[in-house]
């Protein structure tokens, strides 16, 4: 009979425990506001070329204090005319994605995974025919190239206040080029004269490190 009750006051007070974890914890919850915007400098080192810097913005649903849903958008006005490859112009990226990780009372620590878009403005090279009458039997066209991009990496959160954020993401921006097929000139070896040909550019992959600092505001 005392095991009995000694038993079930453990179970109880076990109950009373879990209970008023997760009251807790949904309290927890309930205090964290739902949204935040951001403003954020970011830096894109671009593989055998430079370092780029860049502004955007950034919003965030938290759907509680674990797990939040991103959107992002950078832009990049530098450019990079000499990078080999096909790295070059000014540079938009824009990132949706998920954000987890374990939130304490004034700082947090989260990883993030972002899929999304890179779009270089001058990010592909065509050579196409003048025609008959010509001095030069091709011309450069210079244009955008759109790319699939994706943001992996860590994120390191402040909070001076309820409603504002302090935030520091690093990681790899992983970017994909799909594969192409485009002219090219080339010398014709019996007459030595210079024609276009189509030449297909196999898709391959480039990581670049990615470096994020901003402030938001949450609401």
């Amino acid at each position: 009979m005392k095991r009995r009750l000694f038993v079930t006051a453990i179970i109880n007070a076990l109950l009373m425990l879990s209970s008023y974890e997760a009251k807790a914890q949904t309290k927890q919850s309930a205090d964290l506001p739902r949204y935040e915007v951001g403003v954020d400098f970011s830096s894109l080192s671009i593989r055998y070329g430079p370092t780029l810097p860049g502004l955007g913005g950034r919003f965030t649903y938290n759907l509680n204090k674990h797990v939040a849903l991103e959107a992002a958008g950078y832009f990049f006005p530098g450019k990079c005319d000499t990078c080999p490859g096909e790295i070059t112009g000014h540079i938009t990226e824009g990132l949706f994605g998920v954000k987890m990780g374990k939130r304490f009372k004034k700082w947090g620590v989260f990883g993030k995974a972002r899929p999304g878009f890179m779009s270089l403005s001058k990010g592909a090279v065509d050579f196409l025919p003048t025609g008959a009458g010509s001095v030069y039997p091709y011309r450069v066209d210079v244009h955008s190239l759109t790319n699939f991009a994706l943001d992996l990496g860590g994120v390191l959160e402040f909070y001076p206040s309820k409603r504002i954020v302090l935030r520091f993401d690093g990681g790899d921006t992983i970017i994909h080029y799909a594969r192409r097929t485009a002219n090219y000139p080339f010398q014709d070896p019996n007459t030595g004269a210079l024609t276009l040909a189509p030449f297909t550019i196999p898709g391959y992959t480039r990581q670049s490190i990615q470096f994020i600092g901003g402030v938001g505001f949450r609401f």
